[in-house]
């Protein structure tokens, strides 16, 4: 499953020069992920709520075009690899034109309140079994 999230870029996220600053494209991750999260029929807060938190732990981003002030763009989210103690997120972020400007990943770690990793499998097993069979959905579609 891959989810959109349309973003028009702000001013405030510009530097001197006119250009979205690097440091902008995690904001866009995080929000891209936030609505992944919701369309699978989950929010964050719940959650948290249950005693799951996803801290981040490693991330990545290439930048191939930039973008500016009122841009619109699309930032394409899926799961890229899961395992009982951490997801990872891939982010694929497009202009208007649909042409390729970004593309990233985050990968977080499965914790409980205490911030000690937890089985996500064992522990929660309908958020996993649900994140897991849209990854594995996923996975036979690259193959196919």
């Amino acid at each position: 499953m891959r989810t959109n999230t349309n973003i028009v870029v702000r001013y405030q996220e510009t530097d001197r020069m006119g250009i979205v600053h690097h440091s902008v494209y995690p904001i866009y991750y995080e929000q891209a992920r936030t609505d992944y999260i919701k369309q699978i029929g989950f929010r964050y807060s719940d959650f948290e709520k249950m005693g799951l938190y996803t801290p981040l732990y490693d991330m990545y981003s290439k930048f191939m075009k930039s973008i500016t002030y009122e841009d619109e763009i699309r930032v394409e989210t899926r799961i890229d690899k899961l395992t009982p103690a951490r997801i990872v997120f891939a982010y694929d972020v497009y202009n208007k034109d649909n042409e390729l400007i970004n593309s990233g990943y985050t990968s977080h770690a499965f914790v409980g309140k205490d911030i000690r990793p937890v089985n996500c499998k064992k522990d929660f097993p309908d958020i996993y079994e649900k994140m897991n069979k849209i990854y594995l959905e996923d996975q036979g579609e690259k193959r196919g």
